[in-house]
């Protein structure tokens, strides 16, 4: 018997509820935009409890091996799968480029530092690497 009666834990490593899959979702952005991030996400209509990471890095990666960094903070939170398209319209009211929202099983995202992504078409770089900490040496 679990103390969840709406949620569940499935075979391939999901958790889930009556909105959905629980999955973590993390949005980059500029570290001056943090307070307004802030402010828009406390507009949504469920509890966010966000963690922040203020030393984030995105990372564009070239085919050559090069990568482009920039800083960012990173706010991450858990959520339901269905309810972040009310994020995302939050975001794009507020000026957010919803792109910026990343969303990833919560299993996966607990045990990494790190997420990455194939580019968009049409981009001279091949994938995007954000970083919740700099890498070592930094």
């Amino acid at each position: 018997m679990s103390v969840w009666p709406e949620s569940s834990v499935s075979r391939s490593g999901t958790l889930t509820g009556a909105e959905g899959e629980l999955v973590s979702a993390s949005i980059a952005v500029e570290p001056q935009s943090l307070e307004r991030l802030l402010e828009t996400l406390a507009e949504v209509s469920f509890p966010i409890n966000p963690q922040i990471y203020h030393n984030a890095t995105v990372a564009y990666r070239y085919p050559d091996g090069r990568e482009d960094t920039e800083p960012v903070t990173i706010v991450e939170f858990p959520a339901y799968s269905g309810q972040l398209d009310e994020v995302r319209s939050l975001l794009v009211r507020q000026g957010f480029d919803p792109d910026s929202l990343w969303v990833r099983n919560l299993l996966e995202e607990i045990h990494s530092s790190f997420d990455a992504e194939p580019a968009p078409p049409g981009v001279a770089f091949t994938m995007i690497v954000r970083r919740k900490h700099p890498p070592s040496g930094n």
